[in-house]
């Protein structure tokens, strides 16, 4: 779609597979002002919806140079060169602003140097919150009503009736209260929970469905509290391990830890321990320190941990949302106004 002779409109390089419609919407936000390029076959290609890595293109000679010569033409990109994006700065010269489709962009920048360019980069933050506060609750619901006993004694054929515990007046806290811990938070107290949070600023407004804000280097004196730990904050040098032995042992053995961040926030081999011997009721995790998780990892086994694929955000609407995003961000662009989700290089996020 779209041509590169676009005299003094701005070419917006769609760099993953995108659904026709979304195409179109982005195409009509802006027609006097900015063409689109998409060229699906040119594009990984998709194992479900919302698949914005899809399995890699063998290019042709030919189809390489077609996608070489979009990136040249690209001024925005809604989403990063899927083929080398190390060289982004280099095969896309006019480049000024890339709109990702993920929330956690830091690590993925910092991996491929992109950080000391001068292209400006939006997030998807706030797109994912509402399916990740699904699985918060049911990564808590999982183990508070013992769905693992359920699934052994139902497998068994062993009918016994017990007592179950319950989630509301359990007190649970929410490390990192962005747009997807204000979701957690809030989905939390409908359900009757107490709700601590953590954040970067804790002198700032408290957040809806939060009872007490708390400072970061109070956290480790407040696990022994908690019924619940939930990680919805970015990894960044001040967040790697930040839940290691010292902070597990902290955490009774009734507590249930789901993470929805990122695997480094985590000392995973610390964890396993703390798991194995049944020193948390469980981990629901969504990310690990390594992806995909590798076969022989302990955590596959493990009754008490519940295993997702890094896909409890991903849902089948979500490219309408990061479209909506996208598309309010091209009239800011357009106009010079400041764009939300700006990633901040200061902060990692």
């Amino acid at each position: 779609m779209g041509s590169q002779s676009t005299g003094d409109k701005l070419n917006i390089l769609i760099g993953s597979p995108l659904e026709q419609a979304q195409v179109a919407r982005i195409a009509a936000a802006a027609p006097d002002r900015a063409n689109v390029l998409y060229e699906p076959d040119l594009l990984p290609t998709i194992r479900y919806q919302a698949d914005h890595h899809g399995i890699r293109r063998r290019l042709n000679e030919a189809d390489r140079a077609r996608w070489q010569g979009l990136l040249a033409a690209a001024d925005i990109m809604f989403d990063f060169d899927w083929m080398a994006p190390e060289k982004l700065p280099i095969m896309a010269p006019r480049l000024r602003w890339v709109q990702a489709t993920s929330a956690g962009i830091g690590e993925f920048l910092q991996r491929f140097d992109l950080l000391q360019t001068s292209i400006l980069f939006t997030t998807a933050s706030g797109v994912h919150a509402k399916p990740l506060a699904e699985f918060t609750l049911l990564g808590l619901l999982y183990f508070s009503r013992n769905v693992p006993r359920l699934l052994r004694e139902q497998a068994a054929h062993k009918w016994e009736r017990y007592a179950n515990s319950d989630l509301p007046g359990r007190r649970v806290m929410v490390v990192g209260l962005g747009g997807v811990g204000k979701a957690v938070a809030q989905a939390c107290a409908n359900l009757g929970m107490e709700v601590w949070g953590t954040k970067r600023s804790p002198d700032s407004a408290t957040p809806a469905g939060v009872g007490k804000l708390i400072a970061q280097k109070d956290l480790l004196a407040a696990l022994p509290q908690m019924d619940a730990l939930v990680l919805a904050c970015p990894l960044t040098p001040a967040t790697r391990h930040m839940i290691g032995a010292q902070e597990l042992a902290a955490l009774p053995p009734s507590a249930i830890l789901v993470n929805i961040g990122r695997g480094g926030l985590i000392d995973e081999p610390a964890l396993v321990d703390a798991l194995r011997n049944n020193k948390l009721a469980g981990a629901a995790l969504d990310v690990f320190a390594t992806e995909p998780l590798p076969e022989d990892s302990p955590l596959w086994d493990l009754s008490n941990v519940l295993v997702s694929p890094h896909s409890a955000s991903t849902v089948d609407s979500e490219n309408g949302r990061i479209v909506d995003i996208f598309i309010e961000n091209l009239g800011r662009f357009l106009s010079g106004q400041k764009l939300i989700n700006e990633f901040s290089r200061e902060h990692g996020y």
